[in-house]
């Protein structure tokens, strides 16, 4: 009897053993995940090379606008080549609305849907 509540207890901390150390190494990848994913958005973003926009042509072929310095320039990217089409002038360039802005508050959304329910249940 003594013998199997022993080896009862023993696999339940080997168990725990292993979770914990599961656990442990889920979290030293999602820190060093996040360490990467900083360290690379730091390299990406610099203050004088700009995306504006990227159109798809085929499956691996785009037309690019992008901003370098104060030119805006159309570039075409192939799988291994990337040729400059042409410099756009400021003035033809329509920038997209920057995501977030005239965003309406989540608090009137949910307000509006609120009346709205109360509305089809009259």
């Amino acid at each position: 009897m003594l013998l199997t509540v022993s080896n009862g207890m023993n696999s339940f901390l080997q168990f725990m053993t292993v979770l914990v150390i599961f656990i442990f190494v889920l979290v030293i990848t999602w820190f060093f995940t996040k360490w990467m994913a900083n360290l690379q958005s730091g390299k990406m973003h610099g203050t004088n090379i700009e995306v504006i926009e990227t159109y798809k042509i085929t499956a691996n072929k785009y037309i690019q606008i992008i901003k370098t310095g104060n030119k805006y320039l159309a570039i075409a990217i192939g799988k291994d080549t990337i040729t400059m089409l042409a410099e756009i002038p400021a003035e033809q360039i329509h920038l997209p609305e920057k995501a977030g802005e005239g965003m309406p508050d989540f608090k009137k959304i949910f307000e509006k849907a609120k009346i709205m329910d109360n509305d089809r249940k009259k």
